[in-house]
């Protein structure tokens, strides 16, 4: 049976107002008349989006499973939404990959999830023929000028993954590194210099040495994602 044309998140999904964020990983959000902490899964800042006032849909959970009454998927910024749920990426980009919308790794296949190399989980171990592939999934957020990048935080963890995967591409895998944008307003994709030099560099470094970087900006309404296009990759 034929993929569907959009990513669909399941619900039941329910919009309320943005009041705060107490730690990394909490929002407090207004529904109703209730006042809910909801988990936010995503470790960026997230400075521009997470405004006082502006729209949030989340996914209610059973509140006796967890500390939290929910998980925040999307922030509303102007006219669109943004995906803010860092547990959805590898899922979106399996679909993706599965119905051959990303043009660089058609003809390959997701042979394991979560593949353990070094000191990291990479997300996908890809086969394609005789050949292995490594892929690591990174969502990105911030768009300034057009430009969309990554990260918003420093990320030690992300840089290591990068280096994970130069060494996994001397030892013969081809490897690559998807950043799913999902602002619709992005152009291009660059690494943010100002945030995170040590990972701008090794994202360089990864270039050089035959890592395939690729960024795909997506369209979220709020309930589902479509690939818009292919960014443009700008490392320097």
């Amino acid at each position: 049976m034929p993929l569907a044309s959009k990513y669909t998140i399941a619900g039941p999904l329910v919009i309320g107002t943005f009041l705060s964020r107490p730690n990394r990983f909490t929002a407090m959000v207004k529904a109703g008349d209730e006042i809910l902490g909801l988990h936010l899964m995503d470790p960026g800042r997230l400075t521009e989006l997470l405004v006082q006032g502006r729209e949030v849909i989340f996914r209610k959970v059973d509140a006796r499973s967890r500390k939290t009454r929910g998980e925040v998927i999307g922030i509303r910024s102007d006219d669109t939404w943004v995906l803010v749920n860092s547990s959805l990426h590898s899922k979106i980009a399996r679909w993706l990959i599965e119905a051959g919308l990303i043009e660089e790794l058609r003809g390959w296949s997701i042979k394991k999830a979560e593949y353990k190399y070094g000191r990291s989980r990479i997300d996908f171990l890809l086969e394609k023929g005789g050949d292995r592939g490594l892929l690591e999934v990174k969502g990105c957020t911030l768009v300034k000028n057009g430009i969309a990048l990554f990260p918003d935080a420093p990320t030690q963890r992300g840089r290591r993954h990068v280096i994970e995967l130069i060494e996994a591409r001397r030892e013969g895998f081809e490897t690559s590194i998807l950043f799913l944008v999902t602002r619709v307003g992005a152009k291009a994709f660059s690494p943010n210099w100002d945030m995170d030099p040590n990972f701008s560099s090794s994202l360089v470094q990864a270039c050089e040495a035959g890592v395939n970087v690729m960024a795909y900006c997506l369209n979220f309404d709020g309930k589902a994602l479509e690939p818009k296009k292919r960014l443009k990759v700008i490392l320097k």
